[in-house]
């Protein structure tokens, strides 16, 4: 995917079809969280609508779908989900940005683009889950690493990090091919109310 010819990728458009995306993809993220909640799954996939959002209406579209997420499922589930609003906001303005500047283009672009989201989460993760968690992710797969990883006297920062690394890259490589299969998807004419200034090149 490339944009050309647009306008800075901090514009803002509050048109119609950015404020249904909005509440969208806010649910598409919700529903995500509590699916693998329930299924205990190695991965958290609550940021294809994040990641969705960001890539239709920028970057400050997709850090403002994330952190709505994680506030409301704060405010309704677990209330230290709100302070992750800082991950999904940062996840939602990278892929924004790379959307913007075209690095999607192929699955390499996509998977530089997943190990991109997937480091930036892993960047504000860790230390909120050492503050708030003392290491830990509560993700039962990236736990038993954090396990491990004390056993081999490695210290907390690195056992964290490996926590969140083994779950985050994987997921966030699913949530960009998830996202992309979706915005591929998409009819033409539904892109142009997100991207009206932009010219865009799809994925073969």
């Amino acid at each position: 995917m490339k944009r050309r010819n647009s306008n800075s990728p901090w514009s803002l458009n509050f048109n119609t079809a950015v404020l249904i995306l909005i509440p969208a993809a806010v649910g598409i993220n919700y529903l995500g969280k509590v699916f693998v909640g329930i299924l205990k799954l190695p991965l958290w996939l609550d940021s294809i609508g994040t990641c969705l959002a960001a890539v239709l209406g920028g970057p400050i579209i997709g850090a403002i779908c994330g952190a709505t997420n994680n506030i409301i499922y704060g405010l309704t589930m677990d209330p230290i989900s709100m302070v992750y609003a800082l991950s999904q906001a940062g996840i939602g303005i990278v892929v924004g940005l790379l959307s913007y500047y075209g690095m999607f283009k192929g699955i390499k672009g996509q998977l530089f683009c997943g190990i991109c989201a997937g480091l930036i989460a892993v960047i504000i993760s860790t230390p909120l889950n050492i503050i708030f968690w003392g290491g830990t992710t509560g993700n039962l797969w990236g736990d038993l690493v954090y396990a491990w990883a004390l056993s081999k006297d490695m210290p907390v920062l690195v056992a964290s990090a490996l926590d969140e690394i083994i779950v985050d890259l994987p997921d966030k490589m699913v949530v960009i091919a998830t996202v992309m299969g979706i915005y591929n998807g998409l009819p033409k004419s539904l892109l142009s109310l997100y991207q009206s200034n932009s010219k865009i090149e799809c994925l073969d």
